[in-house]
């Protein structure tokens, strides 16, 4: 007994001190595995999870039912993956043509090798380098050069990503967004949105994610950025486009046996997390301003940055930084880029930040550097 009394006082020790820990390295909340664990059981014995079987029913279907609401879209199928999820929408909406314009730095054409041309026969086309917007202007260009070449080759689905990761969490015009989808639905193109993490920047937009989705037959939504699940996304649209979507989802070996590990999880925290994550913009505002003030600390943000933020610190040993930090309980990811003169780091804003007072959090980003 007094083993087991130990195991267990450690336990509580050690949960006590992971509820302290303020991390900017990723959008969510950076489970370990025994908190993880720990949140399943909880789950479990407190409302019980009905399991799924082969991703249909169960709490998978409670989920897809969810998300759909939120998203404003007459339904929502469950992926292992966004990069499945992206593929599947982009096949489904091909049908006026076979190429598909992107972001040069989007997810699609940069993370995911050829997997849209070897597995669905499609063609991207990347538009906005080092961009996260593309124009009208670009798209009208585009689609003319590809009709009426010596071959036409009509471009059958605009992509469209944002917030875009590559170019520090920045989210495409809404402006120009809505030009776009108004000139593809008058020429019958297709419209998907990588929203991956699309309930991020509504906390900096102010546009809520149905208003976005509203512009876009087909959405992908993220359930392990934020939504803390160990895996998996979210797709949706029309019914009749998605209908039947699990008989390709298992054809590309997505029909997992059981999902109900990851849409517990996602469920538990998409309820609330606007509101949450919203605090949490507000109390990064309050850091990033105090940072700002230090005399050896630069924080430059674009008006159309979301949870993405750069820290320059100047200095003979500001890459040692993350070193000092962690043993207060601040975790931030290894030094960018560095100079002999300045260190480039970058911040991930998540719902961490609300577990210690801001100025608490200040004070020691004060005393480390």
């Amino acid at each position: 007994m007094p083993a087991v009394a130990a195991i267990a006082d450690f336990a509580l020790s050690e949960n006590a001190a992971e509820d302290r820990i303020v991390h900017f390295r990723s959008d969510g909340a950076a489970l370990s595995p025994i908190e993880y664990a720990r949140l399943l059981t909880r789950l479990a014995e407190d409302g019980g999870i009905v399991a799924d079987e082969f991703s249909r029913e169960g709490v998978v279907a409670t989920l897809e039912e969810r998300m759909a609401a939120m998203l404003g879209k007459e339904m929502a199928v469950f992926m292992p993956s966004g990069t499945l999820a992206n593929n599947l929408a982009l096949r489904l909406l091909a049908r006026r043509g076979r190429r598909v314009l992107v972001q040069r730095e989007s997810h699609i054409y940069n993370d995911t090798g050829d997997c849209t041309q070897e597995l669905s026969g499609l063609t991207l086309i990347p538009l906005a380098s080092e961009r996260a917007t593309f124009t009208l202007a670009e798209v009208k260009a585009e689609v003319a050069r590809a009709e009426e070449g010596r071959v036409s080759t009509p471009v059958g689905v605009i992509s469209i990503e944002s917030p875009v990761r590559r170019v520090l969490g920045e989210v495409f015009d809404f402006a120009e967004m809505q030009r776009i989808a108004a000139f593809a639905q008058e020429r019958g193109i297709g419209l998907h949105l990588d929203g991956a993490r699309l309930f991020l920047a509504s906390a900096y937009t102010g546009i809520a994610p149905a208003r976005y989705a509203a512009l876009f037959d087909t959405v992908y939504v993220s359930l392990y950025k934020y939504f803390n699940a160990a895996s998996g996304a979210v797709l949706a649209g029309p019914r009749q486009l998605l209908e039947n979507l699990y008989h390709q989802r298992r054809m590309f070996g997505g029909g997992l046996r059981q999902a109900w590990p990851f849409a517990a999880v996602a469920l538990h925290y998409l309820e609330g997390f606007s509101e949450r994550f919203q605090r949490a913009t507000a109390a990064a505002d309050n850091l990033f301003q105090a940072l700002q003030n230090l005399p050896n600390c630069e924080i430059p943000r674009s008006p159309a940055a979301t949870n993405v933020t750069r820290l320059f610190v100047s200095g003979r040993d500001a890459v040692a930084l993350p070193e000092r930090l962690l043993p207060r309980g601040i975790a931030i990811r290894p030094v960018l880029r560095s100079s002999p003169q300045k260190a480039e780091f970058e911040l991930f804003t998540n719902e961490t930040l609300l577990r210690r007072p801001i100025r608490e959090i200040v004070e020691i980003f004060a005393e480390a550097l």
